[in-house]
């Protein structure tokens, strides 16, 4: 056997090198969705904390139904005040467009 052994061999390299390479290309995609999803979910509380804000704000304040847009981080929150489909009650619904990291959102609560 080789009794100077100062380095590593090419192979040992190679080898450590496709190791790396797939466990790469095997967590890549993982986080990748794992970033996506926690933008969706972002977006998703945004939504609901808007709807309950402004839910809030109609109770206490009583003020008009009117619609209108928000945008926080690049992303663009529609209020969309209506009437109800199963009561005669209001409802508010905050939604969210669909662009090329989440899907569209839509989150509805009745004014009670």
């Amino acid at each position: 056997m080789l009794r100077n052994n100062n380095g590593f061999f090419l192979l040992e390299l190679l080898l450590s090198l496709s190791a790396l390479l797939m466990v790469s290309l095997f967590l890549l995609p993982l986080l990748m969705d794992l970033r996506e999803g926690s933008q969706q979910l972002e977006v998703e509380n945004k939504a609901q904390k808007l709807m309950y804000e402004e839910l809030q704000a109609k109770l206490l304040d009583n003020r008009f139904f009117t619609n209108y847009t928000f945008i926080e981080n690049k992303v663009e929150y529609q209020i969309i005040w209506g009437d109800s489909v199963m009561n005669d009650q209001k409802e508010v619904c905050v939604k969210v467009e669909r662009s090329s990291y989440r899907s569209e959102t839509k989150i509805c609560g009745l004014l009670e």
